[in-house]
């Protein structure tokens, strides 16, 4: 039997790059998530995205503005 789909938000990035320096800020704020491959799903401009659960979104939107990295787009996923 396979692992239980849940929803999550994921946030995907134009480089590998800002990838990694969201998982960087985030890690040194505080900011929960994890760095995930690109679901198969998601069309994403390289193949590393930013998973956190949906009621951390508002808290993300926050730490995107503050942290000034560059994302493609943010949407909910069943992973």
């Amino acid at each position: 039997m396979g692992r239980i789909k849940e929803k999550k938000i994921i946030i995907t990035f134009y480089t590998t790059t800002d990838a990694m320096a969201m998982e960087d800020w985030c890690k040194e704020h505080g900011v929960g998530g994890r760095i995930i491959p690109v679901p198969p799903t998601i069309m994403a401009g390289c193949g590393l995205a930013w998973c956190i659960e949906p009621e951390m979104e508002e808290e993300m939107i926050q730490a995107i503005r503050k942290s000034q990295i560059s994302y493609q787009a943010m949407q909910e996923a069943m992973i």
